[in-house]
């Protein structure tokens, strides 16, 4: 009986996954490989569906090379065609995986470089921050008299 259950449990797998991941994520005999460099974290994105119009704001809770675990208040289907704007990325296309309980996953249609999401924003004022402070203040440096 626990055998059947597990053999079902991976047939299901099989079948919500392979059709929607890309060619760089599985083996020529067409078994899945999950990324393991997969990192937990939380940051903001943007995600555009092709099928409805405006911009929904997503929380990206995980993120790896080739997909996200998202979470949005918003009825995606698996199989829907997405863009997802990650921060110092840009605009990455993909699809619906699974969805669950207000969370989903996306597999992307190119493998991106996680490590640049993760980094902060780059500022346009390249000094360093006691200059900007000091300019930010408006005073001259010195004891106040």
């Amino acid at each position: 009986m626990v055998a059947d259950r597990k053999a079902a449990i991976e047939a299901t797998d099989a079948i919500m996954t392979k059709p929607f991941l890309p060619p760089f994520s599985a083996d020529t005999d067409g078994s899945v490989q999950r990324d393991k460099d997969r990192d937990s974290l939380f940051l903001k994105a943007t995600m555009r569906l092709a099928s409805a119009p405006g911009d929904i704001a997503v929380r990206v809770r995980n993120l790896s090379a080739g997909g996200m675990m998202g979470e949005a208040p918003v009825q995606v289907e698996r199989g829907d065609v997405v863009h997802v704007d990650l921060r110092n990325v840009g605009d990455v296309p993909g699809k619906v995986a699974w969805k669950a309980e207000g969370r989903f996953g996306i597999a992307f249609d190119h493998p991106i470089d996680p490590k640049l999401v993760r980094q902060p924003l780059s500022s346009k004022d390249d000094r360093p921050n006691f200059i900007r402070k000091i300019d930010s203040m408006s005073r001259p440096l010195g004891r106040k008299g």
